[in-house]
């Protein structure tokens, strides 16, 4: 065999050689992903009808709007979503290590588009689910705006569910209930078998789920739709375009 042959031979070795480690490497973020899915599951599931209850009943929700409610800066300082009425906004709880953490680019470009529109988007990262935000706040946003360039608002890491949860994210369940995954979504049926394991009843349980959650917020401060992680993104940007 010639020299050249061998190379040859030996490039195509080391090409699939690196295909075969990005699989791996994806395969087991994806792993990793589920089951921090399932052990927070599985956690929760014992305090899943209490945390329901505390979201239908903790506020009265028919008597407020989106500008009712505060949520901390990471200065520490309180801020009133007031500073957005007449505005439409997209609330979401987020992660820096989650399989859906890519939704950020989407969601940057979503706002450069429509912000001067009226768009706003309101960032809120969470720690609650898989432990995929273990940063400090300003970790976070380090790692947001020099990972995805990010510029729309961000609040300090926050519970949504449970017994800290904003008060903000205890009136926006009330609101909008879990109506299921997005059936195209590959990731749906994984989803589903393993919290059918975790808690038999989630389904009808208006608790978060997942990372990059969204709420939609109209300008009269009303919640309009709620979108859970695998709702496809372009879907999201044409409701959100719809009522701007």
């Amino acid at each position: 065999m010639t020299e050249n042959g061998i190379h040859f031979r030996r490039d195509r070795f080391e090409q699939r050689k690196k295909k075969s480690a990005k699989s791996s490497i994806i395969l087991v973020v994806l792993l990793l992903a589920l089951i921090g899915a399932w052990i927070y599951l599985s956690k929760t599931a014992k305090g899943g009808k209490a945390d329901n209850a505390k979201t239908e009943t903790n506020i009265n929700t028919n008597m407020q709007k989106v500008t009712d409610f505060f949520l901390t800066g990471k200065n520490g300082q309180q801020v009133s979503l007031s500073e957005w009425k007449g505005k439409v906004l997209l609330i979401v709880n987020t992660a820096t290590g989650c399989g859906f953490t890519p939704q950020y680019d989407e969601l940057e470009a979503m706002y450069k588009k429509l912000k001067d529109k009226g768009l706003e988007i309101l960032d809120i990262p969470c720690n609650q689910f898989g432990n995929q935000t273990p940063g400090t706040d300003e970790e976070i946003t380090e790692f947001c705006q020099l990972k995805f360039g990010t510029d729309f608002p961000q609040f300090k890491k926050s519970d949504v569910n449970g017994e800290n949860e904003l008060p903000l994210y205890t009136w926006l369940k009330s609101q909008k209930g879990f109506e299921g995954f997005d059936a195209d979504n590959k990731l749906t049926p994984i989803l589903e078998k393993m919290f059918d394991e975790a808690d038999p009843e989630w389904r009808t349980k208006s608790d978060i789920k997942w990372n990059f959650t969204k709420f939609l917020i109209n300008r009269d401060g009303e919640v309009v739709a709620r979108f859970e992680p695998t709702h496809p993104m372009d879907k999201v940007a044409a409701a959100v375009e719809a009522i701007l």
